[in-house]
């Protein structure tokens, strides 16, 4: 297995980042495989795959490069620097335009655990690896970068959460299959067997994205650590009904339905606003309107007060979302299209007021 020495004062001073090219090369690595976890992925791949594939058509050589740079147990460094906070797409895809072409070459070798293509011997791939993800970047994830990057942020925000909670080896078991804590100041990052890293006194980062079945480790060797793993939220459940807001809106309201259908999971009012959208004084109207009615209910979670339904808003719900034998079940809109839902753990917590499960 992989594995990190962390000393706690590196851990301590770690942080979550929201990276709009983290999210581009999740999403390029989607398009590249070419199929979806869910049918909000499916939907989206629809929208896209045939430009992109037809993008790839034209160039054959950025497409060897990409093929090369995939690999099947590691990605070539220079294509995925470790995120920095508050850095735009433009600072992030500069840093992969400006890689050294050399070392870009040396990467592409090792992610292919072989002998470098002919083709790929140039100076002009980290060029070509920047073109391509600025195109998927405006093409494919900007459209709808406004309503990912909310989903991003409400896992940050449940992350955090967890942690103030349970402390960092809740976090980090709960981050991505094959990661967790090894007790000892040893983080297990992936199941490879890779050498150990000791990374004490670097910066480290925690770094969520929307598409499933993906994520990776970055680092700038001695300075900076990324751990890049998919989020929990709207595109992790693309196949859950959403017929509720609308059976819903006319008894309560749309804007409040969709509040009460968010909290199958405990939630703070920071989190609905970054999922819904809403100002705080709406939320927080609407939440209040939810309590007087007796569908939600209020908790206290450290410093941070969260709510949850209440049995009769779970039985409101139920049967809002639950078509008749004789309606068809409604489809799943794209992940680009659909409202987010909050980060909601698998199964349902031990406490309704515990993020623990998040």
């Amino acid at each position: 297995m992989g594995w990190w020495q962390v000393n706690a004062d590196t851990l301590a001073g770690s942080r979550f980042v929201v990276s709009p090219l983290a999210e581009t090369f999740a999403s390029l690595k989607m398009l590249h495989g070419g199929t979806g976890t869910h049918p909000g992925e499916r939907s989206w791949l629809a929208a896209h795959l045939p430009a992109y594939r037809a993008e790839l058509a034209r160039d054959p050589v950025t497409a060897l490069l990409v093929r090369a740079g995939l690999g099947e147990e590691w990605i070539a460094d220079f294509l995925t620097p470790a995120p920095r906070e508050g850095e735009t797409f433009a600072a992030e895809i500069a840093r992969v335009r400006g890689a050294d072409p050399a070392a870009a070459r040396a990467h592409l070798t090792l992610s292919l655990r072989g002998p470098l293509p002919a083709a790929l011997h140039r100076d002009d791939l980290p060029g070509r690896a920047a073109d391509l993800l600025t195109y998927v970047w405006e093409e494919t994830v900007r459209p709808y970068w406004e309503r990912r990057r909310r989903v991003l942020e409400a896992d940050v925000l449940a992350r955090t959460a967890l942690l103030g909670q349970s402390g960092w080896a809740a976090v980090l078991d709960a981050l991505r299959p094959g990661m967790r804590w090894l007790g000892e100041n040893r983080l297990q990052v992936n199941a490879h067997e890779y050498p150990p890293r000791e990374i004490s006194g670097a910066r480290l980062v925690f770094v969520p994205i929307t598409p499933q079945r993906t994520g990776w480790v970055a680092w700038e060797e001695r300075e900076r650590y990324a751990v890049v793993y998919p989020c929990s939220g709207v595109l992790a459940d693309g196949d859950r009904p959403t017929a509720g807001p609308a059976a819903l809106g006319p008894l309560l309201g749309d804007a409040r339905a969709r509040i009460l259908v968010l909290l199958d999971s405990p939630m703070s009012t920071t989190q609905l606003c970054a999922v819904t959208g809403q100002t705080l004084g709406s939320v927080g109207r609407h939440l209040r309107v939810l309590l007087d009615a007796g569908l939600i209910r209020r908790g206290r979670a450290g410093r941070s007060v969260l709510y949850a339904r209440t049995p009769e808003g779970e039985v409101l719900v139920r049967a809002a979302t639950t078509p008749s034998p004789s309606t068809p079940s409604p489809s799943t809109p794209s992940p680009c299209a659909a409202p987010a839902r909050a980060p909601s753990p698998r199964a349902a917590p031990a406490h309704p007021f515990s993020p623990s499960g998040v």
